[in-house]
């Protein structure tokens, strides 16, 4: 059987016919909830501890898969895969439970929804070259709806505008490690690419993360929700990621990413009794639309 996690990936040696939709919309739904669990995770850890612990668990559960581990790096790739640890892992994975402790975890995740915005503004920027005329009214209208979204927190006082900067902060970064993530994934796979560059993640938030978790007050649910972040959230979900990406392509498989600040919205109004504002509801709409508009047209023209 080929293996799902290199390429080329072939349909039929990933799951039965019937159930390939689940790849498409499993990851959304798992990205969705783990700003539920993060927010459960602090009643018990620091923001670094929620940061190192989440890696900790997502590289134990990855080294279980024979693909993360049987692959060998060029040395000329570690260059890049140091970045990934920092820009992929160590940095947005300490910055959205920071950002939780200011703002609430639906609103994080609905600023997620911008998150094909950044990558495509940062993949701009690398390549030099000018979007095509749907991904700049995307970038438009996503820019819009992300400024609805911040509305809300500007009015609440200094702490909540910090915690979207934050959110935003993390999501440029994600810009960047896609953009370098990209060539190595197609060289190597995804999985393995990924588990490595957890390792570098775990290393640089291992220093201020240790000592969060040493003086944690443990509690259950705490507890399991930082067990469900780290195995399904950091691992699981880019295994299924990657075996879409392999089944239907990485355009169409992107497309779970839709569902992550939906996801948010809905556990965090119903489990957490987080209030959003009708405004930033509309914001999340409108920065979806957006990346809708840049799915049309993925490929940018030459810069002039």
């Amino acid at each position: 059987m080929a293996n799902p996690f290199r390429r080329p990936c072939h349909p039929k040696s990933l799951l039965p016919q019937q159930a390939g939709w689940l790849l498409l919309i499993v990851p959304g739904l798992i990205w969705g909830a783990s700003f539920l669990f993060i927010a459960e995770g602090l009643r018990s850890v620091g923001p670094n501890g929620v940061a190192f612990l989440r890696i900790l668990i997502g590289f134990a559960t990855l080294a279980c898969f024979p693909a993360a581990r049987n692959v060998t790096i060029g040395k000329s790739a570690w260059t890049r895969i140091l970045l990934l640890g920092l820009l992929w892992f160590a940095f947005p994975l300490t910055m959205f439970p920071y950002a939780e402790q200011r703002v609430s975890s639906a609103m994080t995740g609905m600023l997620n929804g911008a998150n094909p915005l950044f990558a495509t503004l940062v993949a701009s920027y690398l390549l030099k070259a000018w979007p095509g005329r749907n991904v700049m009214i995307g970038i438009a209208v996503g820019l819009f709806g992300t400024v609805l979204m911040a509305i809300p927190a500007a009015n609440e006082g200094q702490n909540s505008p910090l915690g979207v900067v934050m959110i935003l902060a993390a999501l440029i970064s994600y810009g960047f490690a896609l953009s370098i993530a990209r060539s190595l994934q197609q060289e190597y796979g995804a999985i393995p690419v990924i588990w490595r560059a957890q390792a570098v993640g775990l290393i640089l938030t291992a220093p201020l993360g240790i000592p969060d978790v040493m003086h944690a007050n443990w509690q259950l649910a705490p507890v399991l929700s930082l067990l469900a972040l780290g195995s399904l959230g950091t691992a699981i979900a880019n295994v299924l990621m990657a075996m879409a990406a392999g089944k239907y392509g990485a355009a169409r498989a992107s497309g779970t990413t839709f569902l992550i600040p939906v996801v948010a919205l809905i556990l965090g109004v119903l489990l957490r009794n987080e209030r959003v504002e009708p405004i930033a509801i509309l914001g999340g709409a409108v920065c979806l639309l957006g990346a809708w508009f840049m799915k049309r047209e993925p490929k940018p023209l030459p810069s002039r």
